[in-house]
């Protein structure tokens, strides 16, 4: 049974304004593993991406979860990949639920959409 979903868009041009000035946003919004994998990252635009994503993906979940963030905050929320190159979610306390994710992105946008399900 679905309990939840949410989607959220953000511009990449905002994201990398703030990288621009510093890597707080990075710090604040990424787990300690995700924020090893965006400093592996080389090419810049590629760490707008990822971050963008990452971004999205946590604020659809929260507002999936209806606690919007707050409640939970970014790193709360985890980001992974399954076997295949999937991502999926982790969230710290919500742990009874099955989250169905998907991230995409444009040149300009990412946006991510997040479906929330019981476990059987």
């Amino acid at each position: 049974m679905i309990k939840g979903i949410g989607i959220d868009i953000i511009e990449l041009d905002r994201i990398e304004a703030s990288l621009g000035k510093s890597d707080r946003l990075a710090a604040r919004v990424l787990t300690a593993s995700e924020l090893g994998k965006y400093e592996e990252l080389t090419n810049w635009r590629r760490r707008i991406e990822y971050l963008a994503g990452r971004f999205a993906a946590k604020e659809a979940c929260a507002k999936a979860l209806g606690t919007g963030i707050g409640k939970l905050s970014f790193r709360d929320i985890e980001v992974t990949n399954d076997e295949k190159g999937a991502p999926k979610l982790t969230v710290q306390g919500y742990d009874h639920y099955i989250y169905l994710l998907s991230i995409s992105h444009s040149k300009e946008y990412a946006v991510a959409q997040v479906v929330i399900c019981e476990k059987a």
